[in-house]
Formats: C-alpha cells, structure tokens, sequence
C-alpha cells in the first residue's frame, strides 16, 4: 500500500493547495483527515470540477467539495475483494483504514493488478486413490476430476500462478500418466512443474523426502490436491515469515452445535445446564508453509502424516503456528462434497 501521508488535506486546505497535493502525489486523490489521521472524506480532480462548476473559489476549503463517504477497505481486505470494490464503483484508489476510521494507507488499482512473482517453491500433494469417490475415480486421480470446465487441480494450478508462484512441484501415485500428460512441463500455464512420483504412497507428508535436494532455501507451500479454494496464499506466506514459524498450518473455524440441552452433574445432583451449547474449533485445511529445515526432516522414502511431522517438530522445540482463514475452502473427499463444488464454481469466479 502507498505512503499516504503525501496525499494528506485538512479540513482548511484550499481548493487550490488540493490541487498541488493531488498533482504532486501523482494518485488523482487527496484524503481529508482530522488530527487524529481519522477520514473525514476524499477529493477528486472529478471532485474539485464539479466543485468550480458550481460557482465554488479556489480559496474555499476543499472540504466543501469533498466526498464525505468514500468506499473505504480496511487491513484484512484480501487483494481480490479490493480488486472487486474497485470494479463495482469505478474507483482507482481506495484508502485503507481501521476499524476506528484511521487512514492506515492507500491501496490502487495498478499495484493491484502489478503481478507478484514468488520463487517460493509449491508441492501440491495429487498421488491419492479417492475411494470415497469411487466410482468416479475408478479411472482418474481424484485431482483430475472435472469441476466446472476443468479439473479440480488445473484451478489449483492457475490460482497459485495467478498469485505469482511460478516454481510448481506435483507429487504422483495413482494414474501418474493423466496428470503429466494434461500439464506437461507447466509452460503452458506460466510455471514450471516438476512431478515427483511415489512408488509407495508415503502419507500425507512423506512425499517431502523425495524434492530435489536443490530447492530454493525459502519457505515451501505444501497442499492436498483435492481442495477447492480462495485462500491468500501470498497472506499465508507473509503471516508465516513475520512470525518466523518453522512451519505453519492454515486452519478454518468449524462451530458444532448441540441441538439439546446439555446437563452437567455430579453424583444426582445438577451442577449446570447449557442450552443448546454452541462449540468452535480449528479444523486443518490440508494447507502448509514449511522451512527448508522442516523439509530437510522427512527422510527419502519415509511414511509419514503431516500432523506427526508438525508434533515431531515441535516435540524439538519448534516453532509451529497457525494461520486461520476465512477464504472459501472446500475438502472434496465425498460425492456430496463433489457435487457442492460443482455449484460453487459457478459463484466463485477467478480473481
């Protein structure tokens, strides 16, 4: 987000020093704000013409030609929702602020639509059999099952080069030949893919002893192929590196209602009753950031479960996190789940 600081008016700016400000700040805004940096309101070049127009001085407070109810986004705004606000009022710049109304920046459209590019490596996990969708993976891997145009994991694919992670790995079991023969070397897709197969399946981390021993010393982004997405994963990395994780599971929230009152005791007597108690937990996503140490821990050709790793790992004295996301996820591991998805990505649309 932009240094907003130069785009800053007050109530008593002029029309006039508006003008300068917007000119010299070369984003076509100035943002009006109190002492306190609250958002009083925003002024346009549109602004300001509609404002001489209709007889206002250039020495008049631009205040008095201001929008006083700007669309505004606030921090845990995801690059898509702020792309999508955008489009829908036409705007090219949008302030960034709290939940107080406090200018913390300015987001625009061009950085928005600037294309990161990420060296990161990407290990999508796609070797499972997908028995509970039998007979529909009878004869093709579960993360090539079609939804919507296109199989499930050509939209994992496309999501994560989209965010501008370009250094793609794929780990292979079940019908290997499907998978490399539909995405190739990746070029075609603006990645470069590198299949690693296992001969046995290894659980759900094992398939990490078998990368090239000369990935990039960065931290690792490691998925199931059978789940349907809009997590941030440039948000996912960033939370892992700030807070020096060695390895970072994403979470969701799951709430579970008891749809009866529950009865506490002890002995025959009652100690309490809850109606209908409302429990949340955190539910893995089958999404992870890993160190280049966490990988180098999974020896070649070793079975093993990402949740033992992560234990394993903080059993050493780790650090393992959480990064909880409220972005569209989907595990499709039954027909139900299958049949909801091809619903959804009719809704979800690309970013």
């Amino acid at each position: 987000m932009h240094q907003w600081a130069n785009t800053r008016l007050t109530r008593d700016t002029t029309i006039r020093e508006a003008m300068r400000i917007i000119t010299q700040g070369a984003l076509r805004i100035g943002l009006v704000c109190d002492n306190n940096d609250k958002l009083l309101g925003i002024v346009t070049d549109g602004d300001i013409r509609r404002g001489l127009l209709a007889d206002a001085e250039m020495t008049d407070p631009a205040s008095n030609v201001m929008n006083c109810r700007p669309q505004c986004a606030n921090a845990n705004h995801s690059k898509a929702q702020m792309l999508a606000m955008m489009r829908q009022f036409d705007i090219t710049t949008l302030p960034i602020v709290d939940n107080q109304g406090k200018v913390l920046g300015l987001q625009t459209l061009k950085d928005l639509l600037a294309q990161p590019r990420f060296d990161n490596p990407v290990f999508i996990m796609a070797g499972g059999f997908g028995t509970r969708l039998r007979p529909l993976t009878e004869h093709c891997p579960k993360p090539m099952l079609m939804v919507g145009d296109k199989p499930l994991l050509a939209h994992l694919v496309e999501r994560f080069v989209r965010q501008g992670f370009h250094n793609l790995y794929i780990s292979t079991h079940f019908m290997p030949e499907m998978i490399r023969d539909y995405f190739g070397d990746g070029s075609n897709f603006g990645a470069s893919i590198t299949y690693v197969h296992e001969d046995q399946p290894l659980g759900t981390g094992g398939a990490l002893g078998l990368l090239p021993k000369d990935l990039p010393a960065l931290p690792l982004i490691m998925m199931n192929g059978d789940v349907l997405t809009k997590v941030d994963f440039v948000r996912l990395l960033k939370h892992h590196q700030q807070h020096d994780f060695d390895a970072t599971m994403c979470v969701r929230e799951y709430e579970y209602q008891i749809p009866f009152g529950v009865v506490e005791s002890q002995g025959e007597l009652i100690t309490a009753m809850t109606e209908k108690p409302l429990h949340r937990y955190h539910v893995n996503t089958g999404i992870y950031v890993l160190s280049p140490k966490a990988i180098g821990a999974v020896q070649a050709d070793t079975r093993i479960d990402m949740p033992t790793l992560l234990e394993e790992r903080m059993g050493q004295g780790h650090k393992v996190g959480i990064y909880t996301t409220f972005d569209y996820w989907l595990d499709i591991g039954r027909v139900d789940d299958y049949r909801r998805a091809q619903v959804d990505i009719g809704v979800l649309g690309s970013d």
